[in-house]
């Protein structure tokens, strides 16, 4: 009996400690159909009267919507550490969070900077503003992240990758990404537009950018060119590198160092 009460005294207080974690279902009218998302909310989430700050933190290739929750369950613990909500959305399994113009089933660049938060922003307490708003995420995610937030700087006042594919073009014949923008061979202009090396034109100057990748990855030459490209055009941004390949051992890593960034970011605004 004793040790039934101490076992149930333990599993009452990790979950006072941790956060709450919900999916939410939302129907996007511009796909014509539901999509879940995983929503942490920070443990004082109730207790506050306040506006919290959304981390929209996006999956891999081949990925779902709770697989930052199944591969690093710590993000449960950091939702509260940093005082956020987390968002993860299911982006299917090969979109590279583009809206296509081949296949009306997959516009998630809309879903995301437009129904999703929309959505997010009128169920829960959250600053409704780009100073209250990041995005990251890993390998297609870190693609994703980057290049919504390129195009939606409005929305996002902060953005993050982690090993990602920011040059798709040498990697035409991977992932099924000729599926969400047609072949390579009979569309080259439009891959050279959506790729996210080729679009820092369109940036303003404010966004916060941070970019990491492993020395052993086989996106570390595409991270590399981008680095030096921003540098080339004055775009403030921070880039790491150190020994990894592309597997959850690095992005297990990788989530501690954007968080540090965008809660610099969040405290500042």
């Amino acid at each position: 009996m004793m040790r039934f009460t101490l076992t149930l005294l333990v599993c009452l207080h990790a979950h006072i400690l941790y956060s709450k974690v919900d999916t939410l279902f939302v129907y996007s009218e511009v796909m014509d159909k539901s999509i879940p998302n995983l929503i942490i909310t920070p443990q004082d989430y109730q207790q506050k009267k306040e506006s919290f700050p959304v981390l929209y933190l996006l999956h891999g290739a081949g990925g779902y919507f709770s697989n930052w929750m199944f591969r690093v369950p710590e993000i449960e613990k950091y939702a509260s550490d940093y005082g956020i909500i987390i968002v993860c959305p299911d982006g299917n399994k090969t979109s590279w969070y583009f809206d296509s113009p081949v296949d009306s089933s997959s516009q998630y660049e809309t879903y995301i900077s437009k129904e999703l938060i929309s959505l997010v922003d009128k169920k829960y307490n959250t600053i409704q503003s780009k100073n209250g708003r990041a995005i990251t995420g890993l390998s297609m995610g870190g693609h994703g992240a980057l290049y919504i937030a390129f195009k939606h700087q409005d929305m996002f006042g902060a953005t993050g990758s982690m090993s990602g594919g920011v040059d798709i073009i040498p990697f035409a014949s991977k992932w099924n990404i000729h599926e969400v923008l047609g072949s390579y061979e009979t569309n080259k202009e439009l891959w050279k537009q959506n790729t996210v090396i080729n679009m820092i034109h369109l940036l303003n100057g404010q966004l916060k950018i941070i970019l990491d990748c492993g020395t052993e990855d086989f996106f570390t030459e595409v991270n590399q060119a981008l680095h030096e490209k921003l540098i080339a055009h004055e775009i403030p941004h921070e880039y790491s590198t150190r020994p990894g390949n592309h597997n959850w051992d690095f992005w297990r890593e990788s989530i501690k160092i954007h968080l540090i960034f965008f809660d610099d970011f969040f405290n500042q605004n």
